[in-house]
Parts: structure tokens; sequence; C-alpha cells
């Protein structure tokens, strides 16, 4: 009897794979979802993570409940169990995500897994992973040693793996690719090293590099001029961290950049070290450069400007344009024409004192006296007014939201000599509040703020907003909480194992609305009782 039941299970498991998985993507398809679904990191090209779902409102929420969860089990070399920062990915009735080395596809519905893929990794730091990207039937993640993988999505058989960094030099990879088209966009990071950084384009066939676009410039480019010498620029960082946005209609690819090295010391570097710090605009076909707008002029607080970089159209001056913005790591609101990258809007939304103001192109301005130096120096804000969890936007509040971190830091500097390494010196946190920050894009004023309890950079993961009038977060208490968009009154919430670790998501499957979060090393899924 036990062997028959094995048998069935067996077979059921087979059917479930291949007819949950067996539909292709295809890559015109994620300009415009299929209505429900969860295709990108951020559900689609634009990075508002906003869901035209309706199901799950403010008339429904007491009755959301959790249907399922599922943990990983997964544990480190410490034996410690990674939280999952990796989006999932919804697609034909399966979710799709990772862990450093690690992912899963499981039944949209019920949870149950349907296959687990485990790379064998030769190193490199697990800070985390943030997902995969789709193509057709293949799957496409990035492992800390640095390796592009593509897999079967219907088996989680590996196709191909190709390397993209090299690990000797301590990179280490954690971008969810990005398709567009028939291009699989790959980005680097590393914090150790001083060393170059760059954005490449892959073949989602072979894995062969279609394009390769250096962040750091080389003699020749305008952009060269903002660095001392090509010893500078050659080791001058800017990493590619996180995924980007895409607008078909202008056939432009938008992504951020990370801060200059060394890290807390601007002696070796002296200039405004383009490309680093900076919003990006390429041509996804040919790796070409658009335009550019840098955030932090020559950095040395450590403030990438690799934030989601969120598309939508609004009015300027009476005119409608296609805008795009970002709450960035320094502490300021940027808002910028995306056809060209022209300044709209510059304004903080947690308080700062290391600026002197902005430029007249919108460029926030280095008070010199507020970097670092031996004996220390106080600094507003903390390390990170924003980091990598994703915002949303709601384009019917007209709203921007983020989780922020008011802050204190004091900034030492270890290392005075003329060729400082690294990140050169240290910090100690003085005093942290971690907030949501409602954002009105067309001011930049805060409408609203919710503090959350606790000390420290936000824990709170990243934001979802819905068309049902709902804005879902965490704290870092643990909760998972529905709020109001519109005044940031708390609707609803429920209790996680851990803080909120990534972006939640949503889908709808046989007239269902769900929602998906990551908290610790489990996935919950959360749906209305009948």
């Amino acid at each position: 009897m036990k062997a028959i039941v094995g048998l069935l299970c067996s077979v059921f498991a087979s059917v479930l794979c291949t007819t949950a998985t067996s539909q292709e993507l295809d890559p015109k398809a994620i300009a415009n979802p299929v209505p429900g679904s969860w295709p990108t990191y951020n559900g689609d090209y634009s990075g508002r993570r906003f869901s035209s779902l309706t199901q799950i409102n403010q008339t429904t929420i007491p009755r959301l409940n959790l249907k399922w969860s599922f943990a990983t089990g997964v544990k480190s070399s410490t034996e410690y169990s990674p939280p999952i920062k990796s989006t999932p990915l919804e697609f034909a009735g399966v979710l799709y995500f990772t862990l450093p080395d690690q992912v899963w596809a499981v039944d949209a519905r019920t949870g149950r897994q349907i296959w687990h893929f485990a790379w064998k990794s030769s190193g490199g730091i697990h800070i985390g992973n943030r997902g995969v990207g789709i193509y057709r039937d293949w799957l496409f993640f990035e492992t800390p040693d640095n390796h592009l993988v593509s897999l079967d999505k219907t088996t989680g058989r590996q196709r191909w793996s190709v390397e993209i960094a090299d690990l000797d030099q301590e990179y280490f990879s954690t971008a969810a690719p990005l398709i567009i088209g028939n291009h699989v966009i790959t980005g680097v990071g590393g914090d150790s090293l001083d060393v170059p950084a760059y954005l490449e384009s892959h073949d989602p066939e072979t894995g062969k590099v279609q394009w390769h676009f250096d962040v750091d410039p080389k003699p020749g480019d305008p952009a060269f001029s903002t660095w001392p010498n090509a010893e500078a620029a050659a080791h001058g960082g800017g990493m590619t961290w996180l995924s980007g946005t895409y607008d078909p209609e202008l056939n432009l690819y938008y992504f951020g950049t990370g801060n200059p090295n060394p890290v807390y010391s601007g002696k070796s570097r002296q200039g405004d070290n383009l490309y680093t710090a900076s919003i990006l605009a390429l041509n996804p076909d040919t790796g070409k450069l658009a335009w550019y707008f840098q955030v932090s002029p020559h950095d040395t607080h450590d403030w990438d400007s690799i934030q989601t970089p969120v598309l939508f159209d609004g009015e300027v001056s009476g005119a409608r344009k296609k805008l795009l913005a970002q709450a960035s790591r320094n502490g300021y609101f940027i808002v910028l024409d995306r056809t060209n990258g022209k300044n709209i809007l510059s304004k903080p939304y947690v308080h700062t004192n290391w600026s002197k103001g902005v430029n007249a192109n919108g460029n926030p301005i280095p008070d010199s006296t507020k970097e670092a130096n031996p004996e220390g120096v106080l600094v507003a804000p903390a390390v990170a007014a924003a980091n990598w969890p994703p915002p949303a936007f709601d384009p019917e509040t007209g709203i921007f939201y983020v989780n922020a971190t008011e802050g204190y830091q004091m900034w030492y500097l270890t290392d005075t000599s003329n060729r400082p390494q690294g990140f050169a010196g240290s910090t100690t946190l003085i005093a942290s509040q971690s907030v949501l920050r409602a954002i009105d894009v067309r001011t930049g004023e805060v409408r609203w703020s919710h503090p959350y309890r606790g000390e420290g950079e936000s824990s709170a993961g990243g934001l979802l907003a819905t068309a049902g009038k709902l804005l879902f977060g965490g704290d870092p208490a643990n909760h998972l909480i529905a709020f109001d968009p519109a005044n940031g009154k708390i609707l609803w919430h429920a209790g996680l194992i851990a803080p909120l670790s990534n972006g939640p998501m949503t889908y709808q499957l046989d007239g269902h609305q769900y929602i998906v979060v990551g908290a610790g090393d489990t996935l919950y899924c959360f749906g209305l009782n009948e």
C-alpha cells in the first residue's frame, strides 16, 4: 500500500511540475504583464511595486489570514538560516525565489515545493540574493561566487553557467537579473577591494556577453576628467548592486551605481568621481550611455545611489512629463525627467547636515567639513537614509513610499596616507529612528510619517501598494502591516517569525488574490477567508 501511495505522489509531483511550469514567458509580455501576475523583481518594468488588484482592500482586509508558509530549512556554514531577500516571481501558478546559491519553485496556490536547485559554491560573501529573471522557459540568477546560472524553469536543471566577475578580486553578486528583450542584464557587487564596477548584458541562449558598460571611465571619456588620474579611476568602485527599471517607449534602462573607493577618504580621488553614486540611463540593446545624474558628487560617506529608480508620468509646469524618482541613500529625494536626466526636484526627506544645498543642476553640494577625520565628525543622516529594500509608488495618491532611517553617525578617518585603500575609516552610530515616509512626488514634501520602534538602520523590508487602497510593509518588531496609503493609519497586522526581509508581492489565481512576504528563512502567503 505504501508503495502505491508513494507512486501516486511521485506521479502527482511529476504532473504538477510539467503542467504548472510548461508555459513560456514571452519577453515582450513583460512590458504588459498578465493581470495578477508578478514576472519581474519589481512586478513590472516601472519599479512602482503597485498592483491593480483590488480583491484585498480596506473593506475585506479583516478577513486576511495565513494560507500557507514555506520554510527553506537552509543553513549557512555558521548554522544560521539566511533571510529571504528575494522577491518571488509568479508566473503560471508557480513562485520562483532564491537564497544565495539556492533556487526554489513552489506551487503558488499551496506552497508545495516543485523543485529545488543548489549551486556548489566556490566562496564569496553570502549576504543575500534578490531573485531570478525569467526568459521564455528559462530562469537566470547570480551567485555569490560570481556566476550567472541558467536553469530550465520546468525541472530546475542547470542549462549553463558563466563567470561574470573575478572572485579573487573579492567581487560578489547579489542582483536579480532583469530581462529586456533577448538581454539578461546583470550587475556586480564588492566591498573589500578598490575594484572597478560594471554592468553586462548576456545572451539568454548561451550566456555570452552582448555588451559591457564600465562605471569607471577610461581616458577619452569626458567623465574621466572627474578623476585625478587613471589609477584612481581604475579603482573607483560604483558597484551595480540592484536591478534597475525600464521604459519600453524610450528603450532606456535605468539603474543606480554604488559609492566610490576608497570609501570614507576622498584624498586620492579629488573631483566628482563619475559615474559613481549616480543614476544612469543606457540603451539596453547596445549598452551605450544616454544620460546620467550624479546624486552624491565626490561621495565620502558610502552613500551609493543603487536604490530603485521609479518610473511614472506627471505634470511639471503645466506639461505632462515622463519622470523618474529615487529616495537616495544620502537623504535626498530626487525627481528627474527620464527622457534626458534633467533635474526636476532635489529635496531632503530626512534630516541632513552633510550638504550645503543643491547646485543649479540639482546635484547636492558636499560640505567638506563633514568629511571623516581622525577626531571624528557628526553627520546626518546615518549610513543609509534608505537602502536596497524596494519602495513603492501609488499613482492614485501620487505618493512615493519608502522605509527610511533618521539618524546621526560619527565618521572617523583611520587611513591618513596619500594613497588610502578600502574603507579608510570607521563609523559609530549615535542615534537613529526607523520610519516609513510618504513623499509627495510633485513637491518632495513628506505627507505623513510612521515611526517604528527600535534603533538602527531600518529593518522593515520593502513595500507594496495596491489599488485596493492598501500599502503593505513591515516593522522591526516582526509584523506584516497594511497601512492606509492616504494617511498611514494601520488597518491590519500579523505577526511573523522575523522582521520582513524582502519586498512584498501580490498575485491572483483562480479568482483569489494573495500577498506573499519573506521573513527570516520563511515565505508567508496570505489570502482572504471565505
